[in-house]
């Protein structure tokens, strides 16, 4: 033995420590043992990482993938090579019978109605707003807005219509192409999240109904259509906030639900179905916002949540003004002909896309929508000082409110992500716990 090694007399043989080496800054991946030595290799420069080919930046970004519920993944994974033509349509391709079933439907009550009372004659006045539903109604499949979204904007600002019109013909469009897109969720077992669409189209209810009532026939013209395009605005400023956390932590429905949440959701359906009675639209933005911001559920979960939501508010509002109120102008039924036969397909279709679509790419055709509307607001509506006044007001108002929204979502998360660990721990030291029972000398040492 060498002066300066230390032998212990161990049963199996001696422990001689290696000789003494300097310590070298590397990688945990460059430190490898070798003959009861640790060597630490030199460490390599990092690779570079690969750049996306154009194929699989659009797959990224275009073609995402659909969060499906468990039945529906269950169905799609344990499908039976074997299985009859038909199970595999109803399967496999089980998106786009959905859309066949709602588009086929509504378009064979369409067609018999318009050879019957010759509705073709209605379409060259009217044909721009056909035109402009394309937009729409993929718009009202794809995303957390409304059809309202595009014919508010363009018929108050760009084709002067009365907003009391344009928010009957919003209402219309989202009663049609929005119900077909609803059928087409349900159909192919999107994900949804329960507790908001029972919650907040409850407050969604009252509030279209007080508002159409109580609120609307006291909101000038123009205060509508700054209401519109500023309430629109603060929901892409809330979009924007949800993009800057893309590596948060989501979940497919609300997590740890207690009776404050349940409150907020009634409360937000409530809010939401007011600006739906005075501009067509408003309880879908307001879901996805309190969903994604608040208790942070995914946008995969949302966006066909407040699909749901909105299709349905929409037919209370639009029966309310039929059925009760009665006062429904001509010229809406009119824009509704024009453009039921393209809502009605491509609404379902938009449905199918978002299912899809990375959500920057959702995110960014709403900042584009939005802004739009807003400049052009500004630009061509006669504006007094009251009316900016209360237009900025707005504007701020709701940049503090979602960010407070957001905060408010960090810290919820921060809690249950630390509810959690602590459970995980427990559940550790559980069964480190367990194993110590089993563990062979303890059990030598209680025979002894």
């Amino acid at each position: 033995m060498e002066s300066g090694d230390v032998a212990i007399d161990l049963s199996g043989g001696n422990y001689r420590p290696g000789a003494p080496h300097s310590p070298t800054i590397g990688r945990a991946s460059d430190v490898e043992k070798r003959n009861g030595h640790v060597e630490v290799k030199d460490s390599e420069p990092p690779r570079r990482r690969r750049r996306r080919t154009p194929l699989e930046w659009c797959k990224k970004y275009f073609w995402e993938g659909q969060t499906l519920t468990a039945e529906g993944n269950e169905a799609i994974a344990n499908l039976d090579p074997n299985a009859p033509w038909h199970t595999k349509l109803l399967v496999k391709y089980r998106r786009f019978v959905g859309i066949g079933i709602a588009s086929g439907f509504c378009h064979i009550v369409w067609w018999t109605l318009a050879i019957r009372y010759n509705w073709f004659a209605i379409f060259p006045d009217n044909y721009f707003m056909t035109l402009t539903m394309i937009v729409g109604g993929t718009v009202a499949g794809m995303t957390s807005e409304g059809g309202g979204a595009v014919a508010f904007p363009v018929l108050t600002l760009a084709v002067g219509e009365k907003p009391s019109i344009a928010r009957d013909v919003a209402l219309l469009v989202q009663s049609c192409g929005m119900s077909a897109a609803t059928f087409t969720i349900f159909f192919m077992r999107v994900q949804l999240e329960w507790h908001s669409i029972v919650f907040c189209f409850l407050g969604g209810v009252f509030g279209v109904i007080l508002g159409l009532e109580f609120v609307d026939p006291y909101v000038s013209a123009v205060v509508k259509k700054m209401i519109f395009v500023c309430v629109w605005f603060t929901f892409a400023f809330a979009l924007f906030l949800l993009n800057r956390y893309y590596k948060r932590k989501t979940y497919k429905t609300i997590p740890d639900v207690k009776l404050w949440k349940i409150i907020t959701l009634l409360v937000t359906g409530f809010i939401g179905g007011v600006f739906t009675a005075v501009v067509g639209g408003g309880v879908d933005i307001c879901s996805f916002s309190v969903l994604t911001l608040l208790f942070r559920v995914t946008e995969k979960t949302a966006t066909p949540t407040s699909v749901v939501m909105m299709a349905w508010t929409s037919l209370v509002g639009i029966g309310w003004r039929r059925l009760v109120q009665d006062t429904v102008d001509l010229q809406a039924w009119h824009y509704i002909i024009v453009t039921a036969p393209v809502v009605m397909l491509m609404a379902p279709l938009g449905s199918l896309l978002g299912t899809h679509f990375h959500r920057q790419v959702l995110a960014a055709l709403i900042y584009i929508l939005d802004t739009i509307s807003l400049v052009t607001a500004f630009a061509i509506l006669p504006l007094s000082g009251a009316v900016i006044g209360l237009s900025v007001g707005m504007l701020v108002f709701g940049f503090a409110f979602f960010g407070f929204i957001a905060w408010l979502g960090n810290k919820i998360m921060a809690d249950i992500e630390a509810k959690e660990e602590e459970k995980r721990v427990a559940e550790k030291e559980k069964e480190a716990a367990n194993k110590g029972f089993d563990n062979e000398a303890f059990k030598d040492s209680t025979a002894l």
